[in-house]
């Protein structure tokens, strides 16, 4: 079954269809879904002041437009200093603006040099997201998280991008695994979105379908 994601970043896309791997769903975004439909895609702004409240906005206004199941994530980035474990200055935190305020969004360029700064700044800085999601199913039929098996494991943030690049992904060329020491781009078959609740995700939508789609249990144990 088809399901539209509530973005257009193909690195965002990617991620969810490797967490959802061995679901029988196809996550379709929204540019392709929007060109099937032929509609003109209409921008959904982000008001919420949360991670879920963003994630439920989205996922509300593109199923308006798409009246299918859709589902969208919402992210904050949270930051301290690594070598104090205090937080950031709250001027410094990205939060639910990891690419700005106001309809200027940075660049993935831009984001990256903004960490960097960061980084030069404060020393190597530890980062977490705490992530969300709000899939709506059809009319009256929404589910939606904000649990913390969805937020991503703590990591680092460093000075020195790896020279992989991932578009739409920028500091996963910046981010350490905290318990190798090692870019996550070097752990084979991992980078850092991997660490991004993947198991959280997988549960939230097996668990979803088999309450709401009359199919029963699905192949596989739960991840």
């Amino acid at each position: 079954m088809e399901i539209i994601y509530g973005t257009g970043n193909p690195g965002k896309i990617a991620f969810m269809e490797m967490c959802l791997m061995g679901l029988p769903v196809e996550i379709v975004g929204i540019h392709r879904a929007a060109e099937e439909k032929g509609i003109a895609l209409e921008e959904v702004a982000e008001t919420g002041a949360t991670p879920l409240e963003n994630a439920r906005i989205k996922a509300e206004g593109y199923y308006q437009m798409f009246r299918r199941p859709v589902f969208s994530c919402d992210s904050g980035l949270y930051l301290w200093n690594h070598a104090t474990g205090e937080p950031l200055p709250q001027e410094e935190q990205p939060g639910i603006h990891v690419r700005g305020r106001g309809p200027k969004r940075l660049s993935d360029e831009a984001l990256l040099a903004r960490c960097i700064g960061l980084v030069k700044k404060y020393g190597p800085v530890r980062a977490r997201y705490k992530n969300a999601i709000c899939l709506v199913w059809e009319e009256g039929v929404r589910e939606e998280s904000m649990e913390e098996d969805l937020w991503g494991e703590a990591f680092l943030l460093v000075d020195v991008p790896h020279p992989r690049r991932t578009p739409g992904l920028p500091l996963d060329s910046i981010s350490i695994d905290l318990s190798t020491g090692k870019y996550y781009y070097d752990i084979e078959n991992n980078s850092q979105d991997a660490a991004a609740g993947d198991n959280g995700f997988y549960r939230f939508f097996r668990q979803f379908l088999e309450k709401n789609t009359g199919k029963g249990s699905f192949v596989g144990e739960m991840r």
